[in-house]
């Protein structure tokens, strides 16, 4: 069968490589790919040609964390209940995931991470299902890089029974829903979740805000498990990205070769020197420092948030100084899905030009995820994942949470 062609017409185009915004826009798609932008001839006989009148055309935005499984529908915007954990059966949760899916798609979001359920599950990798049906074209939603259970040790911030502060013998879990203690029980962890269909592993390195467990910073495996950690993914081929919070934390999993550091709130001069001199990615999630419903949790947890959250503020300007690669990740729903691109306002706020904003949530995390050479870039050659919005990104990132058309594998999903 002939590859359909679509002719895609618009006033300017975000070439994001070479950090402008250029006009006119004319590109070409031929079945899920990128053919030429501004090509000298068009092909005759399109089987569609698209004007989009005033906007501007940007590669598919990319969301490096979030967690489509909980948040959403069902339930106040923003944080999910504490008790999500012990109340939702993996069939509701997988459904409410499909709808936030979608939610993220039509905000022009084309590809994600979904990093880490924290549940009960019975050792299923619901993330994967789910990238699966929408892989297979059952259902609407971005291109999902599912990691499955978190590797977490007991008591660790992505511990279950901790968020739900549960009696012990309640809910037993074990490896297979990411519980791990020593270097033997997290080789067998990530071998789980690769093993199901995992694309990355995602490690608990330090305690967390939002929940009732150590500090933020306390470091929460050894170097040894942060090691074998590393090493078992990498020989598997996937990556690891660490919710790591405090310093101390941080530093280990640099050391142990951990390619992404989530949040990284707390890090200090020296290691964010050494993130930039390892080439170490950073998702730094700064969005939800200012804007995450801490009205509605506990009062020690609002504490911690109180003090970690206005450090972290002021650690990503000296971190985006230094030339650290930081890829776009919001933490949905700890801001609701759908409104991903205030991560890039908030980026913008903390020192990135638009442009640098925009290259985060499209080249730097196409790095990440090891796809730079398929997204990422209004390219030929490129999988045609193409969203548009109004006026000038260049000059106001804000246009970004204004999406009206998102194409995604050269499919139109909303117009």
């Amino acid at each position: 069968m002939t590859p359909r062609i679509t002719v895609l017409r618009g006033a300017r185009w975000a070439d994001v490589e070479a950090g402008e915004v250029r006009s006119p826009a004319v590109i070409v798609v031929e079945g899920d790919r990128i053919l030429a932008v501004n090509p000298v001839d068009l092909p005759p006989n399109p089987d569609e040609d698209i004007d989009l009148g005033d906007v501007t055309l940007l590669p598919g935005l990319m969301d490096m964390e979030l967690n489509l499984l909980i948040g959403g529908p069902g339930g106040p915007e923003g944080l999910p209940s504490p008790m999500h954990g012990v109340q939702d059966d993996p069939a509701y949760r997988t459904l409410r995931g499909a709808v936030n899916a979608r939610t993220t798609l039509e905000a022009g979001f084309t590809t994600v991470r979904n990093l880490g359920l924290m549940v009960k599950t019975g050792g299923y990798l619901l993330d994967v299902a789910l990238q699966r049906a929408i892989d297979q074209g059952w259902h609407i939603g971005p291109r999902i890089y599912p990691a499955g259970h978190a590797v977490t040790p007991y008591g660790g911030h992505l511990d279950p029974t901790v968020f739900q502060r549960l009696a012990p013998g309640i809910m037993p879990l074990s490896v297979a829903e990411g519980i791990a203690n020593g270097v033997d029980e997290v080789r067998a962890c990530v071998r789980y979740q690769v093993r199901h269909g995992a694309k990355l592993i995602k490690v608990s390195a330090s305690g967390g805000v939002m929940s009732h467990s150590t500090a933020p910073g306390a470091q929460q495996y050894s170097d040894d498990e942060f090691a074998a950690i590393a090493d078992e993914a990498h020989r598997a081929g996937v990556r690891v990205a660490a919710h790591a919070v405090g310093d101390s934390a941080i530093r280990a999993c640099i050391r142990a070769g951990i390619d992404c550091i989530e949040h990284g709130f707390l890090a200090t001069d020296d290691t964010i020197k050494l993130m930039a001199d390892t080439g170490t990615f950073l998702v730094s999630t700064t969005y939800l420092t200012e804007a995450m419903a801490v009205d509605r949790i506990a009062p020690e947890l609002r504490k911690k948030a109180e003090v970690v959250f206005p450090q972290a503020q002021a650690m990503l300007p000296k971190a985006i100084a230094a030339g650290v690669r930081i890829a776009c990740g919001t933490d949905a729903p700890a801001i609701p899905h759908g409104q991903n691109a205030k991560e890039l306002c908030a980026l913008v706020s903390r020192g990135m030009t638009p442009m640098q904003a925009l290259r985060a949530a499209t080249i730097t995390s196409a790095e990440l995820i090891e796809a730079d050479g398929e997204l990422g870039r209004l390219a030929a050659g490129y999988l045609a994942d193409i969203v548009a919005v109004p006026d000038d990104p260049s000059r106001d990132i804000a246009v970004t949470l204004d999406v009206g058309f998102v194409m995604k594998n050269g499919v139109v999903y909303k117009r």
